[in-house]
Protein backbone atom coordinates (compact mmCIF):
# COMPACT_ATOMS: atom_id res chain seq x y z
CA UNK A 1 0.00 0.00 0.00
CA UNK A 2 2.86 2.40 0.75
CA UNK A 3 4.18 1.86 -2.77
CA UNK A 4 1.07 3.46 -4.27
CA UNK A 5 1.33 6.47 -1.92
CA UNK A 6 2.50 9.63 -3.71
CA UNK A 7 3.84 12.26 -1.26
CA UNK A 8 3.54 15.93 -2.08
CA UNK A 9 7.23 16.53 -1.50
CA UNK A 10 10.07 14.32 -2.58
CA UNK A 11 11.07 11.83 0.14
CA UNK A 12 13.59 9.06 0.60
CA UNK A 13 11.20 6.67 2.39
CA UNK A 14 7.62 6.52 1.16
CA UNK A 15 6.54 4.20 4.00
CA UNK A 16 7.60 6.61 6.76
CA UNK A 17 6.25 9.64 4.87
CA UNK A 18 2.85 7.94 4.56
CA UNK A 19 2.80 7.17 8.29
CA UNK A 20 3.64 10.78 9.19
CA UNK A 21 1.07 12.20 6.78
CA UNK A 22 -1.59 9.88 8.18
CA UNK A 23 -0.78 10.93 11.76
CA UNK A 24 -0.92 14.60 10.80
CA UNK A 25 -4.30 14.10 9.06
CA UNK A 26 -5.79 12.35 12.12
CA UNK A 27 -4.58 15.16 14.41
CA UNK A 28 -6.21 17.69 12.09
CA UNK A 29 -9.55 15.77 12.11
CA UNK A 30 -9.46 15.57 15.93
CA UNK A 31 -8.86 19.34 16.18
CA UNK A 32 -11.74 20.04 13.79
CA UNK A 33 -14.04 17.72 15.76
CA UNK A 34 -13.11 19.30 19.11
CA UNK A 35 -13.20 22.91 17.88
CA UNK A 36 -15.46 25.26 19.89
CA UNK A 37 -17.64 27.84 18.15
CA UNK A 38 -16.46 31.42 18.34
CA UNK A 39 -19.96 32.89 18.16
CA UNK A 40 -22.47 32.02 20.93
CA UNK A 41 -25.76 31.01 19.25
CA UNK A 42 -27.49 29.39 22.24
CA UNK A 43 -29.82 32.29 23.03
CA UNK A 44 -30.57 33.92 26.36
CA UNK A 45 -31.74 32.02 29.43
CA UNK A 46 -35.25 32.71 30.64
CA UNK A 47 -35.27 34.35 34.04
CA UNK A 48 -36.27 32.30 37.10
CA UNK A 49 -39.30 34.49 37.94
CA UNK A 50 -40.74 33.85 34.46
CA UNK A 51 -40.17 30.08 34.66
CA UNK A 52 -41.71 29.56 38.12
CA UNK A 53 -44.76 31.88 37.91
CA UNK A 54 -45.10 32.27 41.65
CA UNK A 55 -48.38 34.19 41.45
CA UNK A 56 -50.05 31.32 39.59
CA UNK A 57 -48.85 28.85 42.22
CA UNK A 58 -50.19 31.09 44.98
CA UNK A 59 -53.65 31.33 43.34
CA UNK A 60 -53.80 27.52 42.92
CA UNK A 61 -52.90 26.97 46.58
CA UNK A 62 -55.62 29.42 47.68
CA UNK A 63 -58.23 27.65 45.50
CA UNK A 64 -57.26 24.22 46.84
CA UNK A 65 -57.48 25.59 50.41
CA UNK A 66 -61.01 26.95 49.75
CA UNK A 67 -62.11 23.63 48.21
CA UNK A 68 -60.66 21.67 51.11
CA UNK A 69 -62.46 23.87 53.65
CA UNK A 70 -65.79 23.50 51.80
CA UNK A 71 -65.35 19.71 51.68
CA UNK A 72 -64.75 19.61 55.43
CA UNK A 73 -67.88 21.71 56.06
CA UNK A 74 -69.99 19.40 53.88
CA UNK A 75 -68.60 16.30 55.58
CA UNK A 76 -69.36 17.71 59.04
CA UNK A 77 -72.92 18.59 57.98
CA UNK A 78 -73.49 15.11 56.54
CA UNK A 79 -72.24 13.41 59.72
CA UNK A 80 -74.49 15.69 61.81
CA UNK A 81 -77.51 14.75 59.67
CA UNK A 82 -76.59 11.06 59.89
CA UNK A 83 -76.30 11.22 63.72
CA UNK A 84 -79.54 13.15 64.23
CA UNK A 85 -81.61 10.82 62.00
CA UNK A 86 -83.41 13.90 60.66
CA UNK A 87 -86.16 15.87 62.36
CA UNK A 88 -88.43 16.09 59.31
CA UNK A 89 -90.23 13.16 57.75
CA UNK A 90 -88.26 13.02 54.55
CA UNK A 91 -89.18 9.48 53.53
CA UNK A 92 -91.30 9.34 50.37
CA UNK A 93 -93.60 6.31 50.39
CA UNK A 94 -95.43 7.10 47.19
CA UNK A 95 -96.41 4.17 44.98
CA UNK A 96 -94.86 4.05 41.55
CA UNK A 97 -97.18 5.53 38.96
CA UNK A 98 -96.88 4.86 35.29
CA UNK A 99 -98.28 7.29 32.72
CA UNK A 100 -98.67 4.40 30.29
CA UNK A 101 -100.60 2.01 32.58
CA UNK A 102 -104.07 2.86 31.27
CA UNK A 103 -103.05 2.29 27.65
CA UNK A 104 -101.32 -1.01 28.46
CA UNK A 105 -104.41 -2.18 30.37
CA UNK A 106 -106.62 -1.35 27.37
CA UNK A 107 -104.29 -3.23 24.99
CA UNK A 108 -104.25 -6.26 27.30
CA UNK A 109 -108.05 -6.25 27.48
CA UNK A 110 -108.30 -6.04 23.68
CA UNK A 111 -105.85 -8.94 23.22
CA UNK A 112 -107.75 -11.16 25.68
CA UNK A 113 -111.06 -10.42 23.92
CA UNK A 114 -109.53 -11.31 20.54
CA UNK A 115 -108.13 -14.55 21.98
CA UNK A 116 -111.53 -15.49 23.41
CA UNK A 117 -113.19 -14.80 20.06
CA UNK A 118 -110.66 -17.02 18.28
CA UNK A 119 -111.18 -19.76 20.88
CA UNK A 120 -114.98 -19.59 20.41
CA UNK A 121 -114.60 -19.87 16.63
CA UNK A 122 -112.25 -22.85 16.95
CA UNK A 123 -114.41 -24.75 19.45
CA UNK A 124 -117.68 -23.93 17.66
CA UNK A 125 -116.56 -25.42 14.34
CA UNK A 126 -117.35 -29.05 13.49
CA UNK A 127 -114.52 -31.38 12.62
CA UNK A 128 -113.90 -32.00 8.95
CA UNK A 129 -112.44 -35.42 9.67
CA UNK A 130 -114.92 -38.31 9.69
CA UNK A 131 -113.95 -41.17 11.89
CA UNK A 132 -116.45 -43.54 10.29
CA UNK A 133 -114.79 -43.15 6.88
CA UNK A 134 -111.39 -43.89 8.39
CA UNK A 135 -112.70 -47.06 10.08
CA UNK A 136 -114.38 -48.24 6.86
CA UNK A 137 -111.18 -47.68 4.88
CA UNK A 138 -109.21 -49.57 7.51
CA UNK A 139 -111.56 -52.54 7.35
CA UNK A 140 -111.28 -52.58 3.53
CA UNK A 141 -107.48 -52.54 3.77
CA UNK A 142 -107.52 -55.41 6.29
CA UNK A 143 -109.83 -57.48 4.08
CA UNK A 144 -107.60 -56.92 1.03
CA UNK A 145 -104.52 -57.85 3.06
CA UNK A 146 -106.21 -61.03 4.26
CA UNK A 147 -107.20 -61.87 0.68
CA UNK A 148 -103.67 -61.30 -0.62
CA UNK A 149 -101.88 -63.08 2.27
CA UNK A 150 -100.76 -66.65 1.82
CA UNK A 151 -101.77 -67.65 5.32
CA UNK A 152 -104.72 -66.14 7.15
CA UNK A 153 -104.00 -63.69 9.92
CA UNK A 154 -104.59 -64.64 13.53
CA UNK A 155 -103.91 -68.34 13.00
CA UNK A 156 -100.33 -68.04 14.22
CA UNK A 157 -101.46 -66.76 17.58
CA UNK A 158 -103.92 -69.61 18.17
CA UNK A 159 -101.54 -72.47 17.27
CA UNK A 160 -99.02 -73.54 19.90
CA UNK A 161 -96.44 -76.21 19.11
CA UNK A 162 -96.35 -79.17 21.51
CA UNK A 163 -92.83 -80.32 20.69
CA UNK A 164 -90.38 -81.26 23.40
CA UNK A 165 -86.67 -81.30 22.47
CA UNK A 166 -84.20 -83.29 24.60
CA UNK A 167 -80.48 -82.80 24.46
CA UNK A 168 -77.98 -85.34 25.69
CA UNK A 169 -75.24 -82.79 26.34
CA UNK A 170 -73.91 -83.44 29.79
CA UNK A 171 -76.09 -86.14 31.32
CA UNK A 172 -78.11 -88.77 29.48
CA UNK A 173 -81.79 -89.08 29.97
CA UNK A 174 -82.16 -85.43 31.11
CA UNK A 175 -84.37 -83.18 29.04
CA UNK A 176 -83.43 -79.54 28.47
CA UNK A 177 -85.33 -76.70 26.89
CA UNK A 178 -84.12 -75.37 23.56
CA UNK A 179 -83.58 -71.69 22.77
CA UNK A 180 -87.17 -71.53 21.54
CA UNK A 181 -88.41 -72.80 24.93
CA UNK A 182 -89.98 -75.96 23.42
CA UNK A 183 -89.24 -79.47 24.61
CA UNK A 184 -89.13 -82.39 22.23
CA UNK A 185 -89.88 -86.04 23.05
CA UNK A 186 -86.96 -87.29 20.91
CA UNK A 187 -83.53 -88.10 22.37
CA UNK A 188 -80.68 -86.43 20.50
CA UNK A 189 -77.29 -88.10 20.92
CA UNK A 190 -73.88 -86.66 20.14
CA UNK A 191 -71.48 -88.49 17.80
Amino acid sequence: MHKSFQPLKPTTNKYLQKKWDQTRYEDHRNKVRAAKPVVNTRGIQTPAHVQLKLKKLQVQEERSAVIERDNQLLASRLTAIDRSKGLVDHWNHYPGYSLNAERRRAELLQVTQENQAIYQRITGRKSEYRKELWEENWEKVERRRDDIARYPRGVTNTQKPNKCVKFSAGQTGQSQRSSSGVEDDRDVTED
